[in-house]
């Protein structure tokens, strides 16, 4: 298995879903290291955050994410696919 787990979030706020995701995950692949892409100030079609981009990774830091990686605006308001499609590219 791998060491690293890749999680693509918004986290539009962090809840106890993200957290029980996160958890259940780790478990369950035995990973060592999350990393999460996430989108910034801005999230999915437009809309904007609840709360801004430095609480959203400093709530995922505080529930088990090791590394946040911040999705460029351009991507985080765009389309599902090209959402999904630009995270990837960036944990290779």
């Amino acid at each position: 298995m791998s060491e690293v787990l890749g999680v693509i979030a918004e986290y539009n706020p962090f809840h106890n879903g993200h957290l029980y995701h996160l958890q259940k995950t780790k478990e369950l692949t035995g990973c060592k290291y999350v990393v999460c892409v996430m989108s910034g100030n801005f999230a999915q079609r437009g809309n904007t955050s609840i709360v801004d981009k430095w609480k959203k990774a400093e709530m995922a830091l505080a529930s088990g994410v090791d590394l946040v990686l911040e999705l460029p605006t351009v991507y985080s308001v765009a389309s599902a696919e090209n959402f999904a499609s630009r995270s990837c590219k960036i944990t290779r």
